[in-house]
This record gives structure tokens, C-alpha cells and sequence, in this order.
């Protein structure tokens, strides 16, 4: 039986995060990565992944969260035990993504989508585009969205390197024709520049860069690294990120900066994307954020809030169409 999908049904402008919620947000119903990893299954699937592991001084099994290389194998566990990702690597240096989290955003978006069906059903198969803004080395989001739903996707990054990357991990798993890659050409640009006059896309998303330096950036992972104490984390640990080339990790004004340039050219888009997205890694952030959609004429704005473990998040989601466009742009799909 199929959980029913999680909505947020607040008004714009409302607080998905705010203090006096009455609970905390838990994975997705539907994630697979409910509660602490199955190592027993991770390991039949990657036994390279027995080189990491290690006994918690409560006697659990688990692996070194604080080491990045450990980190690395049991993503390729559970790419290729959960999602069928048979071939994935990424080099050193990279951005290690936590999948769970990753996968939250997607169940959340798909969620969105079903809203404007009207009957709740999420719209599956390649006729659903969806841009993927910084796709990164790992390609995460494509990999886990097309597993899921069989969207097809395009993604997007500054780095040449990072895309090559990208691109040898779509070709080995024979995703070619689910999964486009497009080098941004300008590092201040979102969406100018990549998504051509013909494009229509369902729906946007981004893991913006949270810091506003490279020593904010470092900082950072040195207090993760501390707080992880290098030994016998749990599953929910993995809700951190582990290494980062600067292009992933900072962009000068931080995640707000992005934030507010992604609002703006958005409005330029707003006939070719039913809706945008954006996770907000800083709840600080969403006053602006609200504030800017209104000014940039929004006429809906969603916000999701999601969590791992500690670790608490949100997305938010805005589009430029009313009712009547999104039902002419749903009889598309049909």
C-alpha cells in the first residue's frame, strides 16, 4: 500500500519551521531509508563496504562517518541495492551527498506535483522534465528522481570537471536518454544562459552553497568533522556533508545572495517552469526569501519542511502561473 504523500497545506508566507510547531517533520513516508541502514543487505550489494565498517560502543554496527571514503562506499551500497545505480564514483575532493536527505526533496517535490493533477497522483515517466540546478560531480538528484519516478532530467554546473564526472556516471548506467548535462557559462548566472527558449520544465530544485567564503566553508566542515568525533556515528549522521570543491560549498554573499538572484531571473522563466524550488538550508533566510517572491509577484509560494535525525530543512517552492495555466500545462502531461 502506497503511504499517503505528505503535503504542506499552509498559505504562502507561512512558516513550515517556525517555533510552536507541534511536531518535528520525519523523513518522507515514502523514503526507503526509514530508521538505521541495513548493513547485512549494503554489504551482499557492496562488499567493498566490510573495509568500513566498525562496532559502536553500544555494540551497533555502523561505519566512520567522519571519514569521507567510508562515506563514498556505502553510497555506491546503497545506490546499486536501492536504485538499481550499478556504476557511480566520484573523485576525490567531491561533495559526498547524504542520499536520504537527497531523496527527501525529491518525495517532497513529487508531492507538489500531485497537488496540481487535483486527484493526488504523482505524475511518473519521462514526460516530466524537471532542471537540476548544480548537479555536481554526483549527479544525485537525477540518479535517485529518475530510480523513483522516472522523470527526465537535466542538470546543470559551472564546473567542467565536475560535469565529465556527471556525464561518465549517466553513461555507464546507460541513462542517457533520462539524464542532460549543460555547463553554465557564467558563474553569477541560475538559470540564464542553460535553459533555452524551447525548455519547459515541471519543476526546478537546487541545493544552493550555504557559506559566503572559502574559510567560512573550512570552518564549517571542521565542526562537523569534531562533532562526528571520527568514530561510530549513526545512520542519521550521514545528514552531513563531507568534502566540497568551492563552487558546491560557498558563493560570495552565501546562500542568501543565491537565493535572491535565483527569485529574480526566476520571474524571466515563469512561462516555461511550473513551479521552482530551492532547499533553504537557514531558517534566518525565509523571511527574505517570502519577502522577495512577493515582490517579484509570486501567485504561489509553498514551503516544505523536512528533517534527518538533528538535522532540520526546508524547501521552498514558487510558481508564476495560476490556475488556469497550470490545468492548460497539466493537459500536457495527459
Amino acid at each position: 500500500m502506497t503511504p499517503t504523500p505528505r503535503r504542506d497545506t499552509r498559505p504562502a508566507g507561512a512558516n513550515s519551521t517556525g517555533a510552536g510547531a507541534a511536531t518535528r517533520p520525519a523523513l518522507h513516508p515514502r523514503n526507503r531509508h526509514q530508521g538505521r541502514y541495513d548493513f547485512a543487505r549494503l554489504l551482499a550489494a557492496r562488499p567493498a563496504l566490510s573495509a568500513y565498517m566498525l562496532t559502536t560502543p553500544r555494540g551497533d554496527t555502523s561505519i566512520d562517518f567522519g571519514n569521507p571514503m567510508a562515506v563514498r562506499e556505502l553510497n555506491r551500497a546503497i545506490l546499486h541495492s536501492d536504485y538499481g545505480i550499478a556504476h557511480w564514483d566520484l573523485p576525490d575532493g567531491a561533495l559526498c551527498p547524504p542520499i536520504p536527505g537527497r531523496a527527501d526533496y525529491l518525495h517532497g517535490l513529487a508531492d507538489l506535483l500531485a497537488v496540481d493533477p487535483g486527484d493526488g497522483t504523482i505524475p511518473r515517466g519521462m514526460s516530466v522534465r524537471a532542471l537540476d540546478v548544480g548537479v555536481g560531480a554526483s549527479c544525485i538528484y537525477p540518479l535517485l528522481g529518475h530510480a523513483e519516478y522516472g522523470w527526465r532530467f537535466t542538470g546543470t554546473d559551472i564546473d567542467a570537471t565536475s560535469l565529465q564526472v556527471a556525464a561518465a556516471i549517466v553513461h555507464s548506467n546507460r541513462l542517457d536518454k533520462a539524464i542532460t548535462l549543460r555547463q553554465q557559462p557564467r558563474r553569477g548566472n541560475v538559470f540564464r544562459g542553460v535553459v533555452a527558449d524551447d525548455d519547459r520544465y515541471d519543476v526546478t530544485l537546487c541545493n544552493p552553497p550555504f557559506h559566503a567564503s572559502a574559510t567560512e566553508a573550512a570552518q564549517a566542515n571542521q565542526r562537523k568533522r569534531r562533532q562526528l568525533g571520527g568514530a561510530g556515528a549513526p545512520a542519521t549522521a550521514s545528514a552531513l556533508n563531507f568534502g566540497g570543491h568551492a563552487h558546491e560549498l560557498w558563493y560570495e554573499g552565501g546562500e542568501a545572495e543565491f537565493l535572491r538572484r535565483m527569485v529574480r531571473e526566476s520571474v524571466g522563466f515563469g512561462a516555461q517552469v511550473l513551479w521552482f524550488s530551492s532547499l533553504v538550508a537557514k531558517s534566518a533566510h525565509l523571511p527574505g526569501v517570502r519577502r522577495q517572491l512577493r515582490e517579484a509577484g509570486a501567485l504561489e509560494v509553498r514551503e516544505v519542511a523536512m528533517a534527518q535525525g538533528s538535522k532540520q530543512s526546508r524547501f521552498v517552492a514558487w510558481s508564476f502561473m495560476d490556475s488556469a495555466a497550470r490545468e492548460a500545462w497539466r493537459a500536457t502531461r495527459r
